[in-house]
């Protein structure tokens, strides 16, 4: 179980510490900077040294600067030294910095307590790459998902939290004093529990650290956009966190000018929205199976979509009045409206977990701090791409903050073609993950023999149309399908498996086979697995048939090895032979138990179509 699996990882040292010590870190930030903004919009005249407003748009950009400026460094410096030693030696610093910030707080100097912003802004961009590069190296890969997940509901539920204290420290009589004291401790607490996080030495011997800001910068960048997948992980948050700055900016006058709320009502939408996406991020989890699965990637995407145009929809026409909290939580017609802004948080969740896991294990381990500095510096750019779209949209163009919340959905629907256009594979992973998880109660067994890199030709008995989708959805890897190409030809599947590089093969034309066979020993060489159904046909009576004389000619083309699998339980299926023609007839049942088994790796030299045969008929047993 998922919540299992999480709670486990909250009692190990190797994890614990860590968790603590960012969910204070994200805590103490969200506590400095809203009592710094809250104090700064009601300070006495003469005290600012320029207008409230101003102060408080520039206390923005001011936070996210240095992550501009020094996040490039700070991804060379967490690949060449320990990352643990990094991360007290940031906690250290912002101890410093919170003490400068008692006393700037108790003598109401904002110019000081906006210049301690910018530093707060660089230790939060120097502790990111050690932070999030470190995961993989304290986690297995089968604990990846569920460490990002716990990260970002720690993160997300701090930052609501140290929201709503710092609201409740700045109404206190005496909010400068309290202030000073508890960004100060909460820095100590953070500092403390750094001290037990195990160490995260680099990979490797790297190259001297040197100082050299713009070249690291270009060269962060370049680093990041050298693999495609990691790339489109890291565009994927960067747009996640377009989408969460555009509606968090747009919270206090949504909920006062349509909503019928006042600056209370403000924290219930941030509440919401944070929950919303802590649960999402719980639940990924969940639904992956502990593993790095990008097909639910869509899932949130659509919920991002559906929930963020609900949006609009479900705000009321007319503002209602509401003279207190109650009053406004319990309004009929605002009930709509709390309930797509908590499952927008609950899709953003689903969608950013993967994202990170997937950018992080696909990383180098000695380029994977500068990966999370690069994309660190696109999340900045893309934070500040909201702003200018919200002013443009908003101010210039004079549409509704409603119309806004729609616009935002239609680009993430855009966003979410692109994504098919560019990995058509998450989408493969999507409907493999609909289908393993609707329509069958999938099972796996011995998936650890599964290669975890390089190449290696799956063989598999063949006993429905729907056999494809079930290993794609057990394996962790993609796989390359040798198709019929009768069905590879047929409209709309043509598409989406050509986006999914099926081979298509013709048991009739010499030069299809021939082709096949060329495209198989290239993926083959390429790491990377093909799965064929050495059958030719489904079964027509749920026993296993010879297999035919192709499987012995890749074999002498190719020195990858042969890993034999098996499926269990879909004889009898609607998409199976039993019982007349698969889809010509009626379903007899519906979710029912598959088992997929994985067979040890055989070297290519060793096997043969009968020697394979004889072991996929041994894996499969009884159960057809």
């Amino acid at each position: 179980m998922a919540s299992q699996s999480q709670a486990a990882l909250l009692k190990k040292r190797r994890f614990l510490p860590y968790f603590l010590t960012q969910a204070l870190g994200a805590f103490n930030d969200n506590i400095y900077k809203n009592v710094l903004l809250i104090l700064i919009a009601f300070a006495a005249p003469g005290t600012l040294p320029f207008e409230s407003d101003l102060i408080i748009n520039l206390a923005a950009g001011i936070f996210i600067l240095p992550f501009f400026l020094f996040s490039a460094t700070a991804g060379v410096l967490s690949d060449t030294y320990d990352k643990a030693f990094i991360m007290r030696k940031v906690k250290l610093a912002e101890i410093m910095i919170m003490a400068m910030a008692a006393v700037a707080f108790i003598t109401e100097n904002y110019t000081a307590l906006l210049l301690l912003l910018f530093l707060m802004g660089a230790q939060s961009a120097f502790f990111g790459p050690a932070k999030y590069a470190m995961l993989p190296q304290h986690l297995k890969k089968e604990e990846l998902v569920s460490g990002n997940a716990l990260v970002e509901t720690g993160t997300f539920l701090a930052i609501l939290m140290g929201t709503l204290l710092a609201g409740i420290i700045a109404s206190h009589e005496q909010a400068r004093l309290i202030a000073a004291g508890a960004v100060v401790c909460f820095a100590i607490l953070g500092y403390f529990s750094s001290r037990y996080i195990p160490d995260a030495k680099p990979s490797g011997t790297p190259p001297p650290f040197r100082w050299q800001p713009v070249k690291q910068t270009r060269r962060t960048l370049s680093i990041a956009a050298k693999d495609k997948v990691v790339l489109q992980c890291v565009l994927g948050i960067s747009w996640f966190w377009f989408l969460g700055a555009s509606y968090l900016t747009q919270f206090p006058n949504y909920a006062k000018l349509h909503l019928g709320g006042n600056a209370t009502s403000v924290s219930v939408l941030l509440t919401l929205f944070s929950i919303g996406i802590a649960i999402g991020s719980l639940l990924c989890d969940r639904l992956s199976g502990h593993r790095i699965e990008p097909g639910i990637v869509p899932l949130g995407s659509l919920g991002i979509t559906f929930f963020g145009a609900n949006l609009m929809f479900a705000t009321p026409d007319i503002a209602p009045m509401t003279d207190s909290l109650w009053t406004f939580l319990t309004q009929p017609e605002l009930l709509s409206v709390f309930f797509s802004l908590t499952m927008l948080g609950v899709s953003g969740g689903i969608y950013i977990v993967p994202l990170y896991a997937m950018m992080q294990n696909r990383a180098k381990p000695n380029e994977r701090a500068q990966v999370i500095a690069a994309n660190n510096i696109w999340n900045a750019i893309f934070m500040v791409a909201s702003a200018v779209v919200a002013i443009i949209f908003l101010s210039v163009l004079s549409l509704s903050i409603p119309q806004y919340f729609l616009f935002l959905a239609g680009m993430n629907l855009l966003i979410l073609g692109y994504i098919y256009l560019q990995a058509p594979d998450f989408f493969w992973r999507f409907i493999v993950w609909i289908v393993s998880h609707t329509m069958y109660r999938v099972s796996h067994q011995q998936l650890e023999n599964i290669p975890k890199q390089g190449g290696a030709l799956i063989v598999c008995n063949h006993v429905s149309y729907m056999d494809a989708l079930l290993l794609a959805g057990a394996c962790p890897r993609p796989i390359r399908f040798i198709m019929d190409e009768e069905i590879f030809k047929m409209p709309l599947i043509k598409t989406f498996c050509s986006a999914c590089k099926v081979i298509p093969i013709a048991a009739q034309d010499r030069r299809s086979i021939q082709r096949a066979f060329e495209e198989v020993e290239n993926y083959l060489s390429q790491g990377e697995l093909v799965c064929i159904f050495p059958e030719g046909k489904l079964t027509h009576d749920g026993e296993i048939g010879p297999f035919m004389r192709g499987i012995d000619l890749i074999l002498k083309r190719s020195p990858a090895p042969v890993l034999p699998m098996a499926l269990q339980g879909l004889w009898g299926s609607y998409f199976s032979r039993e019982g007349g023609r698969a889809l010509l007839k009626w379903p007899k049942r519906f979710w029912s138990r598959v088992t997929i088994v994985a067979g040890k790796p055989v070297d290519a030299h060793e096997a043969s179509s009968t020697t394979l045969r004889e072991t996929v008929i041994a894996l499969r047993g009884e159960a057809r």
